[in-house]
């Protein structure tokens, strides 16, 4: 029945910080959005399908993950996405998996959403 994922959708408390976080570290892109009667984007990876919805200018959830502990896009070039981590100084935590050997970059958007991004085994940090 289910046949992918559609998009997640996160509360941001800062505008510009939520979006240069998205679009500047992480190189999604903003894209087509319909009205739909309140701020927000819709941000692009390479494809079509919009991954991440985002809201502006409504109050944060108190509970800021509830049962959701993270989302993961699949990623490549991960010397240089750890390099402008680094030049941000955006705190991250990298880890090769067991077994399988991807490579796991962790980290927090500005509004506190977990994020990981998953590169190939055979990438170099």
């Amino acid at each position: 029945m289910i046949v992918g994922m559609n998009h997640f959708t996160v509360t941001a408390e800062d505008e510009t910080k939520t979006l240069d976080f998205y679009t500047g570290l992480l190189g999604l892109r903003v894209g087509p959005r319909p009205d739909l009667g309140f701020a927000g984007a819709w941000l692009y990876g390479e494809g079509p399908q919009a991954l991440v919805h985002l809201y502006f200018g409504r109050p944060v959830p108190a509970q800021r993950t509830g049962v959701i502990d993270h989302m993961a896009f699949t990623a490549r070039d991960l010397r240089s996405v750890k390099a402008r981590f680094d030049e941000s100084g955006t705190k991250y935590e990298l880890r090769q998996q067991a077994g399988a050997g991807t490579w796991q970059l962790f980290c927090h958007d500005p509004n506190g959403a977990k994020v990981e991004l998953d590169f190939d085994a055979s990438e170099q940090p």
